[in-house]
């Protein structure tokens, strides 16, 4: 008889502990249900786009996720991966401007746009302002005159030389386009190469009491190096006029029409690990970080701090700074993993 009672509270004692131990792991799995999953990020090889992306993996591994290495490559091929399942996600995607790299790789067949990673974005070509005023320069077809051109001559050739954009950009196109559009391409050299090595050079010239011409969009540190209204103005086009003929968007900023649409980035992830991830996809349909986050970010990089231990350590503060609002998208997400599983 006693032993049959010990037995018997034995028995009930390993039950209460099994118990426990499932209560236990189902709320380490409730609080991590990216547990044992292997995600991998791409982004642009562009250092200065870092930063959106190590925030949106610090979110991941707290949700448990086995974050990889990101691949790094450009924007078209940045689809074609994610369409392939070469991927699971990005957070670069400029709705508008990248909108013909999406559809090319296939879409919402195959991927899932979401989000609003950082609002309200916006490119153009710009001049200093010192030209500018001194020319009654304020339009991009004012470069069609020679004489205008001229000042912005670097190599000699009389044409206006403009600092543009990577190739395999999506502003490449557009930029493109623009040339032949508003009568430019006997005028106006595009520059193109590593933008950033461009931009160095650009602006040692302004320093040096030089004209210049260049593309650039916001946010970004050398809108706090070149700096809207006080040493630079953005030109405007007499009209609207985009590759894909949509031109009904709107490309007005600050009064000025830039000739480009005003955007959102977004975040794309692979169809298959968005139906299969609902906690993923909830937190890449959540995070953003403001314009100015982004451009204040880009100008320590600009200023020595551009490892990628210092990217990774700003997302870290960033993060920091933001708990709160960083633990509600991480309940939502969690919340979602919870609903999808019942």
């Amino acid at each position: 008889m006693h032993e049959s009672m010990f037995t018997r509270s034995i028995l009930k004692s390993a039950s209460a502990l099994a118990l426990v131990t499932v209560s236990l792991f189902a709320q380490a799995s409730a609080d991590k249900p990216g547990e044992g999953v292997k995600v991998t990020p791409i982004f642009p090889s562009i250092a200065e786009e870092r930063f959106r992306g190590e925030v949106a993996m610090e979110g991941l591994r707290e949700l448990g996720y086995n974050v990889q290495e990101p691949k790094e490559t450009e924007y078209g091929v940045m689809m074609v991966a994610l369409a392939n399942g070469d991927a699971d996600f990005t957070v670069h995607l400029w709705e508008k401007l990248h909108d013909k790299f999406y559809q090319q790789a296939g879409g919402d067949d195959v991927m899932v746009k979401t989000g609003n990673i950082l609002p309200g974005v916006a490119q153009g070509y710009l001049i200093d302002k010192k030209t500018a005023d001194q020319y009654h320069i304020q339009s991009i077809t004012d470069l069609k005159k020679p004489e205008i051109a001229e000042l912005f001559d670097t190599d000699g050739d009389g044409k206006a030389d403009m600092t543009g954009c990577n190739p395999g950009w999506g502003c490449e196109l557009v930029i493109s386009h623009h040339m032949k559009a508003y009568d430019l391409d006997k005028t106006v050299n595009v520059n193109q190469g590593s933008y950033f090595a461009l931009m160095a050079d650009t602006i040692t010239r302004f320093k040096e009491g030089k004209p210049i011409l260049y593309f650039t969009w916001v946010p970004q540190w050398i809108a706090s190096v070149l700096v809207e209204g006080k040493d630079v103005v953005w030109l405007q086009v007499p009209k609207t006029d985009l590759p894909d003929g949509n031109n009904d968007v709107d490309t007005m900023y600050h009064g000025k029409n830039l000739g480009f649409a005003i955007d959102k980035v977004v975040a794309v992830l692979n169809k298959d690990f968005a139906e299969e991830n609902p906690a993923a996809t909830k937190f890449l349909s959540l995070v953003q970080i403001s314009t100015d986050d982004e451009s204040n970010q880009n100008l320590k990089m600009q200023k020595g701090e551009k490892k990628p231990a210092d990217i990774t350590r700003h997302a870290k503060e960033w993060v920091a700074a933001h708990r709160q609002q960083f633990d509600e998208w991480l309940q939502a997400s969690r919340a979602a993993a919870t609903q999808a599983s019942k």
